[in-house]
């Protein structure tokens, strides 16, 4: 794993040796922060609805990677009836927002905002309905499956805090609306396109993301490794078609996937030590048109997941090994073996970032409500940011009520995971943590009237 950027001075101040876990004083009795009177709760209960609102029209109007325009420019209005000053565009359809508060450093706080091909079953009133084509042509049903809407409400909310409680911070906020997060390019186009030139250069990024396995109030947040590198490979199996009556006269290369996909999960469970985290999932498969006819070729996707550079090495280096074994063992033609050149490297929370967020969420949410962060082998481009030299921090916000999680546990299920056209984020509870964690981080790294 990518070891984690050296923070610097400003907002982040000289570096700290505790843990980010240790003791910070009697302030984290404190539930909901209060800056010169005004608590913070009040705040929420006057405008959580409004941000519900916004989640919910969201959700029904997802939009796939690369395509989000109309979502963009939801955010754009957004952040113009705020004050920022707001630039479109950005890495295809990326949104910069700029809100100035006198002298200061500058945080970034970013959401994402693309959806999935997924065709929701929630049976929520607000579900969504949308289809879209995907880049190969195929209508698909979309879907925030994976909390984005709660993601960009949540950054709205928090903006809309901010902005009504200036006099609490001091600096700028660089809000960053971001595409393409599913397919692991949009930050990196974002970067590309001068996101760290053209705008004022954050000192540190912060963001969210949400937790199907937490419950609502309860937030994780560490220093180190939160995240896995994410690889894409796309392989293609050739064959020799012919009559699936006489598979003797041709080369099946559903066959050869199928031994494949069983030998892949050998590669895992065979060749890296069964401590180290490894994954490798085959989640397309798609081959011939008929059932009497044998194809040519069988196409599969895979997304192989590591913690370190050396296993990350050992899978890909093993992939495409087995792949060519695999067809030289029937006599077929050499697959082709394309690698994603958009990898997505480990999310690696700064360490003296993350002391510093874990002690603003513990006196956003109260200090019994913020875990410790743990490692997953989900993928994120936040990482991205914070390998162009920005501290970053990320912590995961809980989003299924504890009732919920406890009657599924008492039917021996767990919960729908994220990506699952069953993941269905409860509004209230989760937007209220997460604005009140997001803004509440903030006002720590930009305090009024100088570091703390």
């Amino acid at each position: 794993m990518r070891p984690a950027m050296q923070p610097g001075r400003g907002v982040l101040g000289p570096r700290r040796r505790r843990s980010c876990w240790a003791a910070v004083g009697p302030m984290l009795l404190l539930a909901l922060p209060t800056v010169r009177g005004a608590p913070l709760s009040g705040w929420l209960d006057d405008h959580v609805a409004a941000v519900v609102d916004l989640y919910t029209s969201l959700h029904r109007s997802p939009e796939l990677s690369l395509e989000e325009r109309e979502t963009a420019a939801r955010m754009a209005e957004e952040l113009r009836r705020v004050g920022a000053e707001v630039t479109t565009g950005v890495g295809g359809h990326g949104v910069v927002g700029v809100i100035r508060n006198g002298r200061g450093p500058t945080v970034m706080l970013r959401a994402d905002m693309d959806a999935l091909p997924v065709v929701e079953q929630t049976g929520l009133a607000y579900a969504s309905a949308v289809r879209m084509r995907d880049d190969r042509g195929t209508a698909v049903g979309v879907m925030h499956a994976c909390g984005h809407d709660v993601h960009m409400a949540a950054a709205i909310g928090a903006v809309r805090c901010l902005t009504d409680r200036r006099d609490a911070w001091s600096g700028t906020l660089l809000v960053v609306m971001q595409p393409a997060e599913e397919k692991g390019g949009g930050a990196r186009r974002m970067i590309a396109d001068g996101l760290f030139h053209r705008f004022p250069r954050p000192e540190a990024a912060v963001a969210l993301h949400c937790a199907s396995d937490l419950a609502t109030g309860l937030v994780s947040c560490g220093a180190g490794p939160m995240n896995a590198n994410v690889d894409s490979v796309d392989i293609v199996v050739k064959g020799r078609g012919g009559h699936g009556a006489y598979p003797h006269t041709a080369v099946d290369p559903v066959v050869i996937a199928a031994r494949l996909v069983i030998d892949l999960q050998a590669l895992v469970s065979r060749e890296i030590d069964p401590l180290e985290p490894a994954v490798i999932t085959v989640g397309s498969i798609h081959g011939g048109t008929k059932h009497n006819i044998i194809p040519d070729e069988c196409r599969l996707q895979l997304t192989v997941r590591s913690c370190t550079a050396r296993v990350r090495r050992t899978l890909l280096d093993g992939i495409r090994r087995m792949a060519l074994a695999a067809s030289q063992a029937a006599a077929a033609p050499e697959p082709e073996i394309v690698f994603s050149t958009e990898t997505t490297p480990a999310v690696v929370n700064d360490p003296q970032l993350g002391e510093r967020g874990g002690a603003a969420l513990r006196r956003a949410a109260g200090p019994e409500q913020v875990l410790p962060g743990s490692l997953t082998m989900g993928g994120e481009d936040f990482s991205l940011y914070g390998l162009e030299g920005v501290p970053a921090c990320m912590f995961r916000l809980g989003t299924v009520p504890q009732a919920r999680l406890d009657e599924l546990a008492a039917r021996g299920e767990s919960a729908p995971s994220l990506h699952s056209p069953r993941y269905a984020p409860e509004p209230e509870g989760s937007l209220r943590t997460a604005i009140a964690c997001l803004a509440t981080v903030v006002e720590e790294l930009l305090p009024a009237g100088g570091i703390r």
